[in-house]
């Protein structure tokens, strides 16, 4: 077992080549990876490890392209004969780590080191360039999965005992394509935040912009803090304790009327008259409710209430006097290159009738490639695969409507889906855990672990919750449609043992 490049042999690739094998010995590496950064498992320290560092380079012949798949091989008695593949963010394909034991691998999906997809989009105006977004999308998932498990095999003399996926965001969305798509290549797969709804979510990222400019008013960030601070004071008490924390977002959405707090004064140096305008009322009440057409149906849900929305979602610059729209780029790429097919397109200046004919062309032409909610993952389930997703309901991009709606429509169409996939809504959690009150779902990972290896379905997980004065508690998180009930009379210093499932 020598950590040279002659020790991986011939890899088979079918539809690809193999280019160049590297392979070098790494010593003394030590990382501090944070639970923000793992999701799924808890904050690990990795002290003078020691690992194979192999890199695979790859070509699709006939399609020009050139992918890395980078492995990291514990040795082999530091090996728990696993594989745990990491998941991306963003337009990135993937990132690495190595812990706890696992064989690791990431693939850049051939786009290289590029954060965002402007030097790869666009092959020419108008050309869009397919095979890479073919390889973000799916292909390079399923050739990661099959040459790392040959290096693997070559390394250690045997294939992993069990191979599982850890990802969120567009790492969320790749665990889902993977069950989808390519069902026998993981046995447990968790998603978090999945970007599975790319042709919906991404236009409703930028509806409040859209909102903004067809309305001519700007809110100022002030004024959207301000109705969301109300509205959590309003709905935190749904779920039975004062946390600052909003659990049932749909009966707060119909207590919670953001009109009625137009003309309150608010704390804000920012204004003239520190007053709540029609204009913020508007923009906030259209962010929770989501995407419109121009006939006023709703295209697709939208954020929960207690978001934060002045920091991404409905965010303002209001810097030298007039106020304008900050759409979330990762957004506007997607409507400007992919969609427009137009790297020069002012998407500030669109009629409601231009906005909704980008959105049907999104879905028209990317639903194939990208588009990842194919709710039949029976062949996953058959082969024996487990699937966890979890979706914080502070999410700033992503509306968690949309991965609960997936979960139901998957339930609707395959018997039983609760003995193979659950799904866990985490009040007061954010994107993929950049920031919120609520902890990273840190025992899930080995939920799925003991799920996939002795049976034993995720009940409940333990999370923690920070107050506004400070004060951590414990509370679980609960199988989608059941959500955490507070037990009566149980002092909540208790934390965890306070709370139970219940639909």
């Amino acid at each position: 077992m020598s950590c040279v490049p002659s020790t991986f042999g011939t890899i088979y690739l079918f539809g690809g080549e193999i280019q160049a094998v590297g392979a070098a010995l790494v010593t003394n590496h030590s990382a501090s990876v944070p639970s923000t950064r793992r999701f799924t498992q808890p904050s690990v320290e990795v002290q003078d490890a020691s690992f194979c560092n192999i890199t695979v380079t790859y070509t699709h012949p006939g399609q020009g392209d050139s992918i890395i798949v980078e492995a990291w091989l514990p040795p082999k008695e530091a090996w728990n004969g696993r594989l745990q593949a990491v998941g991306g963010g963003g337009f990135v394909a993937g990132r690495g780590a190595i812990g706890d034991g696992y064989a690791t691998m990431t693939t850049d999906a051939g786009l290289g080191a590029a954060l965002d997809p402007t030097s790869w989009a666009l092959l020419s105006p108008g050309n869009v360039n397919l095979y890479s977004l073919q390889n973000l999308a799916s292909v390079s998932l399923d050739d990661a999965a099959t040459i790392t498990k040959s290096l693997i095999s070559f390394y250690y003399g045997r294939g992993p005992e069990y191979s599982y996926w850890n990802g969120c965001s567009q790492g969320g969305r790749q665990g889902l394509m993977l069950a989808q798509r390519y069902p026998t290549a993981y046995d447990g797969i968790a998603a978090g935040a999945p970007g599975i709804n790319w042709n919906d979510f991404f236009p409703t990222m930028l509806w409040p912009s859209q909102f903004m400019n067809m309305l001519g008013d700007y809110p100022y960030p002030c004024e959207v803090e301000a109705i969301t601070a109300a509205a959590i004071k309003a709905c935190d008490p749904l779920d039975g304790l004062e946390d600052g924390v909003i659990a049932d977002v749909d009966p707060c959405l119909a207590r919670f009327d953001p009109f009625s707090l137009v003309g309150h004064a608010i704390n804000c140096s920012e204004m003239e008259t520190p007053r709540i305008t029609s204009a913020a009322a508007a923009v906030v009440n259209a962010t929770w409710q989501g995407m419109r057409n121009v006939n006023g149906v709703c295209l697709w849900p939208g954020l929960s209430p207690g978001t934060d929305l002045a920091i991404i979602a409905a965010k303002t610059d209001c810097t030298g006097g007039a106020c304008k729209a900050v759409p979330p780029p990762v957004a506007t790429h997607w409507l400007s290159l992919f969609v427009a097919r137009d790297a020069q397109l002012d998407l500030s200046n669109l009629s409601h009738v231009e906005f909704d004919r980008l959105v049907r062309q999104g879905k028209q032409r990317y639903d194939s490639i990208i588009g990842t909610n194919d709710p039949d993952i029976s062949a996953f389930f058959n082969h024996g695969g487990k699937l966890i997703t979890f979706h914080g309901l502070l999410d700033q991009l992503i509306p968690p409507k949309g991965t609960s709606k997936y979960f139901s429509t998957v339930s609707s169409l395959i018997p039983d889906t609760q003995s193979s996939y659950r799904h866990f809504e985490i009040p007061g959690w954010s994107h993929c855990g950049n920031g919120g009150q609520t902890s990273e779902p840190t025992s899930l990972f080995d939920q799925l672990r003991a799920w996939v290896e002795n049976g034993t379905a995720p009940a409940q997980s333990p999370v923690v919750v920070t107050d506004a004065e400070g004060n951590a508690r414990g509370r679980v998180i609960c199988p989608y449609p059941q959500k955490a009930v507070l037990k009566k009379d149980c002092p909540v210093a208790q934390g965890a043992d306070c709370w139970s499932c219940s639909i």
